[in-house]
């Protein structure tokens, strides 16, 4: 099996200034997603996440197929559950953080046993996408849009790459309960501490960024913990946060009907 493509790029990086903000937003980025330490985050992708792929198929009905783009991929496990499912044809798998793309991800492929002649690695931002119009049938993130700067701009993004009919699928974003329990006034606390000014948003507020951004949107809550671990994580997390998957599709134009001649 041949390696997966990586292709430089280093323009985007102007609109940072400096490549150690990247760093800084990674590191925020990792405590927001619940990952203390690396040992910890590669577990949750050879056992947890790939649970998530099998959700979307056998739960929400999602038809993964042709072309996909996966935003703020980090280590790309989505991009290599993906790349196993025989009706992708390939994935782009874009980062702002080059070396997460060029270090973690060839870790994750090996781990997951990716199908890496699919994928193609490449920095670039979310907020502003180097690809065409109707380019995808699909644009997949795992955990974030709630660090991004302006989410209604990533998602118009995803729509303006995508094709008619396609679908935008977000995984694992962290919903806030409208009031402020002790354990959320934590998690800010430690992560303005690590100099990450994060974001935090209520099911209410999605639904406006996606209604903001022309998108027809589906959501739902998603546990696919079992055992024991299922049930606590149903009563606590739906008390302190809970992470749903949001699917939205781009509308197709309405089809031209021919005129008849009078």
């Amino acid at each position: 099996m041949s390696e997966s493509k990586y292709i430089e790029n280093t323009a985007y990086l102007k609109r940072y200034g400096h490549e150690r903000t990247l760093l800084l937003r990674e590191s925020g980025a990792r405590l927001a997603d619940g990952m203390q330490n690396e040992a910890e985050w590669f577990r949750s992708v050879k056992e947890d996440f790939p649970k998530l792929i099998s959700y979307l198929t056998s739960e929400c009905g999602v038809d993964f197929r042709g072309r996909i783009l996966e935003i703020g991929a980090g280590g790309a496990w989505l991009s290599a559950e993906l790349s196993k499912l025989p009706r992708v044809v390939e994935i782009t798998a874009i980062d702002i953080s080059r070396r997460l793309l060029k270090e973690r991800a060839p870790k994750v492929f090996a781990l997951l046993n990716a199908n890496t002649s699919k994928i193609t690695r490449m920095p670039g931002d979310s907020h502003q996408l180097s690809f065409p119009e109707n380019h995808f049938d699909f644009v997949v993130c795992s955990s974030v849009l709630h660090y991004s700067e302006n989410i209604v701009q990533v998602l118009r993004e995803a729509k303006r790459v995508l094709k008619p009919g396609g679908q935008f699928v977000a995984l694992r974003e962290p919903i806030w309960p409208l009031v402020n329990v002790r354990s959320r006034s934590r998690m800010m606390a430690k992560l303005i501490a690590t100099g990450y000014n994060d974001r935090f948003y209520t099911l209410s507020d999605y639904k406006e960024f996606f209604k903001q951004a022309g998108f027809k949107v589906q959501f739902q809550r998603v546990n696919v913990s079992t055992g024991f671990r299922y049930y606590l994580n149903q009563v606590v997390n739906g008390l302190t946060h809970a992470r749903y998957v949001f699917i939205a599709t781009k509308t197709k134009p309405p089809a031209r009907t021919k005129r008849t001649a009078e």
